[in-house]
């Protein structure tokens, strides 16, 4: 089976502090206007208010906060053929592509104390509507059929019941695999191979805003 998952190393995840959530959400709602503001200001309050819930809760509750943004391709918003936006700045335009989905509820789960042993983004081919596409895996076990978190289909559910994606690479906070064998997935290397991963991870730590073509809170 493509989905199965091999062990991976955890990397820590970051709790915010109070004044940390507050610069986060002052720093959107003057970039990009109040309800850029309000949605992050909602995002931490999502964070707060579940922290406590077993581990699918969190998965549904995430899964639904960022399905309700708006989906759109990344030259149209970004002006750019291939950009991945962090959390803030997909909170901040209230739109994205899949990446900025998947990326966007990654984040939210590690922030949330699930391991990353358990998560992966997972790069795919879409059957249907024949396209790339992200979604994020979430495996209960090493060994288990993955959960999957997807924009395009808003329902939980286990890899073995999406026939239509196609999974190609994947990738967490530490390593890199390919999955064209049947079986494990084939490890790659460090995730910090992809580029692009890199310079989403350094703009989120620094809090580096972009401003979007298009401004859907007008």
């Amino acid at each position: 089976m493509f989905w199965i998952c091999c062990i991976l190393l955890s990397a820590s995840a970051i709790a915010l502090t109070d004044s940390e959530e507050l610069k986060q959400i002052n720093k959107v709602a003057q970039f990009y206007g109040e309800r850029a503001g309000k949605r992050v200001d909602a995002w931490r309050q999502l964070i707060n208010n579940i922290a406590p819930n077993d581990e699918s809760a969190k998965l549904a509750e995430v899964n639904t906060f960022f399905n309700q943004l708006i989906f759109i391709d990344d030259i149209k918003l970004w002006g750019k053929t291939d950009y991945w936006a962090t959390p803030l700045e997909f909170l901040g335009a209230a739109a994205g592509d899949c990446e900025d989905f998947s990326i966007a509820k990654y984040f939210t789960l590690r922030e949330l104390g699930i391991a990353d042993n358990k998560l992966r983004l997972v790069y795919v081919k879409a059957l249907k509507p024949n396209q790339f596409h992200m979604v994020v895996a979430y495996y209960p076990t090493p060994s288990a059929v993955p959960l999957l978190l997807d924009n395009l289909d808003g329902e939980i559910k286990p890899a073995n019941e999406r026939p239509d994606l196609l999974p190609i690479y994947s990738f967490n906070g530490s390593k890199l695999w390919l999955m064209k064998q049947k079986g494990q997935g084939q490890l790659a290397g460090n995730s910090s191979r992809l580029s692009l991963w890199n310079d989403l991870r350094q703009r989120s730590n620094h809090i580096q805003l972009h401003r979007p073509n298009i401004n859907f809170d007008k």
